[in-house]
C-alpha cells in the first residue's frame, strides 16, 4: 500500500469486528511508528497496550463506574468559527447515519458511551507523556499517532484516536500503573472495521484548500 492510499482510506472507525489483532502486528507497527518526527529527538511518547483478558477487565472496570474529569481542555471553551461549525457538522453527520435525532439526548449519550468500550475494538493503547513536557512535545505525540494509524492501514487494520479517555485519566492511570510523572493524553482503539455498521460509512468533509493553503 502506498502512503497516499493509507492516508485516503484512514477514517476514525467507531464500530469494530471482534477479530483479534495478532501480537506480532501490534508489536511491529508500534515499534515502527517510533520513526515519526520528534523535535530534538525527545520521543516523549509512553505507550501501553491492552488486549485479550486485560482489555476485558479494563472495560468491566469502566462500565462499573469511574471518576471523570480531564487534566486538559480537549476543545477550547469558546470554540469560534469556522471550527465550531466543522465540529458541529461532523457530529450531526454521524448521528444522522445512526438514525439518532438531535433531540434524542438519551440515545446520543448511549452512543457516546461506546467511546469507553473502545467501540468494541479487540486491541487498544493508552498514550502518556511526561508532565514537564509542553505543547511542542504534544505535537510529537500527534506525529507518532498519525504515523501509527497509517502503518495500521498498511497492515489492513483500522483505528480511532480518542482524547475522550482523558476524562477517565484517574482510572486509566491506576489500571496501567502509570508513572506519576506522566499524564494521559489519549487512547486509541485498534482492529478491523465493521463494514456493515452505518457509522463506518461516515467520511468527514475536509475544508476547501483555499481556506487554509496559500503559495507565495
Amino acid at each position: 500500500m502506498k502512503v497516499s492510499d493509507a492516508v485516503d482510506t484512514r477514517i476514525s472507525v467507531r464500530a469494530f469486528l471482534p477479530d483479534p489483532v495478532p501480537h506480532d502486528v501490534l508489536d511491529r507497527v508500534l515499534r515502527r511508528a517510533a520513526r515519526a518526527a520528534s523535535g530534538g529527538n525527545l520521543q516523549p511518547w509512553r505507550i501501553t497496550v491492552l488486549t485479550d483478558q486485560t482489555l476485558d477487565r479494563f472495560r468491566a472496570l469502566i462500565t462499573a463506574g469511574a471518576p471523570m474529569g480531564t487534566q486538559y481542555q480537549i476543545y477550547p471553551a469558546d470554540l469560534h468559527e469556522p471550527y465550531r461549525t466543522r465540529r458541529f457538522a461532523v457530529g450531526e453527520a454521524m448521528y444522522a447515519r445512526l438514525g439518532i435525532a438531535r433531540a434524542d439526548k438519551a440515545r446520543r449519550l448511549e452512543w457516546f458511551a461506546n467511546n469507553f468500550r473502545f467501540f468494541g475494538a479487540p486491541a487498544a493503547i493508552f498514550v502518556h507523556v511526561d508532565r514537564r513536557m509542553g505543547p511542542p512535545q504534544w505535537s510529537d505525540l500527534g506525529m507518532y499517532l498519525a504515523t501509527l494509524m497509517l502503518l495500521l492501514r498498511e497492515e489492513g487494520y483500522d483505528s480511532c484516536a480518542q482524547e475522550a479517555w482523558a476524562m477517565h485519566h484517574e482510572t486509566v492511570d491506576k489500571f496501567v500503573d502509570a508513572d506519576p510523572d506522566t499524564m494521559l493524553f489519549c487512547g486509541m482503539a485498534i482492529g478491523k472495521r465493521d463494514l456493515d455498521h452505518p457509522v463506518n460509512g461516515l467520511r468527514a468533509d475536509r475544508a476547501p484548500h483555499d481556506e487554509w493553503l496559500r503559495f507565495m
